[in-house]
């Protein structure tokens, strides 16, 4: 007599559990990266911009602007700085007023989802990918153009402090900024013009002691003159930091307006941020 053996019971599921914060933030993070990258004009801009000029400016001015630092050397840290200031001010500063403009921010607000947990993927999204241009201009300049790595521990230290506050404070001022534009595409003509006129007056593509007075002290007042000063003191010898206008690299100054920066930017995204359109009320 052949025996039936009775299938299994199913096992009743766990009750649902509701994802913490955390995990919410790192999925919101995974999906803003995601729809960056599926974005090709965001992605040859971001990316592709600052390696372009990096490759024109070198093949058109080679000579040392001081013994043992040419002006390749200069303009890659001024590059790099660029490169950070692109993928979260400028990035953040047009990509914004675009979802507002389509109800994207609308939806996330009426969602269960904390709303720090869509500023978080924001914040995930700018890490990542100015990690991956930060490694992209390294190592293009590194390979074609003979930068030298810092040498140091101090200095890839000065290098993760200055990239963090710049960062922070161009992510907050980028998110600040967004309200300005009234609609979506009204946001890249509030944001690429003052992107541009930064890296015009901040010592990027010129030197910066050779700008007018005037021009070198409006640059003192943002992040992206400071952020130039502080790679600067990572990539060119010591001997440079006499043709600053401070007399040295002034790291300390550096980190405080880096600082009063990220402090402004919070301040401004706090009382400015909106979630709709000033259509929409």
């Amino acid at each position: 007599m052949t025996t039936t053996t009775k299938p299994a019971a199913p096992v009743a599921a766990a009750p649902g559990r509701r994802p913490g914060g955390g995990t919410l933030a790192l999925r919101q993070g995974r999906l803003e990266i995601t729809q960056f990258l599926r974005s090709r004009e965001s992605v040859v801009f971001t990316m592709g911009f600052p390696v372009i000029m990096i490759l024109i400016f070198a093949a058109i001015f080679n000579d040392e602007i001081a013994p043992g630092v040419s002006y390749t050397q200069y303009f890659i840290t001024g590059m790099i700085a660029t490169g950070l200031m692109t993928v979260s001010f400028q990035n953040l500063g047009i990509w914004i007023p675009i979802e507002r403009d389509r109800g994207v921010l609308k939806r996330y607000r009426g969602t269960p989802m904390p709303k720090w947990v869509w500023f978080a993927g924001k914040v995930l999204m700018v890490v990542a990918i100015g990690i991956a241009e930060t490694a992209l201009l390294l190592a293009v300049s590194v390979a074609l153009f003979d930068l030298t790595l810092p040498d140091t521990a101090a200095r890839w230290l000065t290098f993760g402090w200055v990239a963090v506050l710049g960062v922070t404070a161009c992510t907050l001022c980028g998110i600040a900024i967004s309200s300005l534009a009234r609609t979506a595409r009204s946001g890249s003509a509030v944001v690429t013009p003052v992107a541009l006129v930064l890296q015009f007056i901040s010592g990027v593509f010129f030197v910066f002691t050779s700008l007018p007075s005037w021009m070198q002290q409006v640059a003192a007042l943002f992040p992206l003159k400071w952020m130039c000063q502080g790679l600067r003191s990572v990539f060119l010898p010591d001997s440079f930091g006499a043709q600053e206008p401070g007399g040295s690299f002034e790291l300390g100054r550096v980190a405080l307006v880096l600082g009063l920066w990220c402090v402004i930017g919070l301040v401004l995204c706090l009382t400015t941020f909106r979630w709709t359109t000033k259509r929409d009320g």
